[in-house]
């Protein structure tokens, strides 16, 4: 595989349906600028990339033009896609969204285990859910098995106490105003412990 043109790369960016880049980036100080944003060294980066560390160092410095294979590699150890090393984060960009939701009018959805007023729901795309929850069940026993989902979850206790049951962890209690963040991917369930149904505050990231 021939190296890539730099003049190529607005037309790599378009027909991957990326947004449109002005001019070719400094591809070395991105792929610097990406590992540090995760905390890498050059072998960890390397690593995950399938790449020799004396090539992500000659990339990064400009020493060398990588390959189209490479630059592959390089998106799948970084876990974004090949347009994405040529297109920075916008900065700068406001797009003025909000949504306000009145006690009341939230749109509600019923379980045997949960009672779910979802929150912020006229926005679409977004990139949180947030809602509040009353946690009707009182055993694991009335869960199907562990709820599991993609993304990470954020819990806040609003009311009463509740039990957090997670598939790595011992099981824990939380009371109002406790909290717990944890990856979404990992089995989990919530039970009331308090005399009265406990309501908690979700938000639940959408990537």
């Amino acid at each position: 595989m021939s190296d890539i043109d730099p003049k190529n790369l607005i037309r790599i960016a378009h027909e991957n349906g990326s947004a449109s880049v002005a001019q070719p980036l400094d591809l070395g100080a991105r792929v610097r600028e990406l590992r540090k944003a995760r905390d890498w060294t050059l072998e960890q980066a390397a690593r995950q990339a399938g790449l020799a560390r004396s090539t992500l160092s000659k990339i990064e410095n400009g020493q060398m033009s990588p390959t189209y294979d490479a630059l592959k590699k390089l998106a799948v150890g970084l876990d974004i896609s090949v347009p994405q090393l040529f297109t920075p984060p916008s900065k700068g960009q406001v797009n003025g969204r909000m949504a306000v939701t009145r006690g009341g009018d939230e749109a509600v959805q019923i379980t045997t285990t949960y009672e779910h007023a979802l929150l912020a729901d006229s926005l679409t795309s977004k990139k949180m859910l947030p809602y509040r929850a009353r946690v009707r069940a009182r055993s694991m026993e009335e869960f199907d098995g562990w709820v599991r989902h993609d993304g990470e979850e954020f819990l806040y206790v609003l009311t009463g106490q509740v039990r957090l049951y997670t598939e790595f962890y011992e099981p824990i209690a939380l009371k109002r105003g406790d909290s717990a963040y944890y990856d979404a991917a990992m089995g989990h369930n919530v039970v009331s412990i308090s005399p009265e149904d406990a309501t908690i505050l979700w938000v639940t990231s959408l990537s």
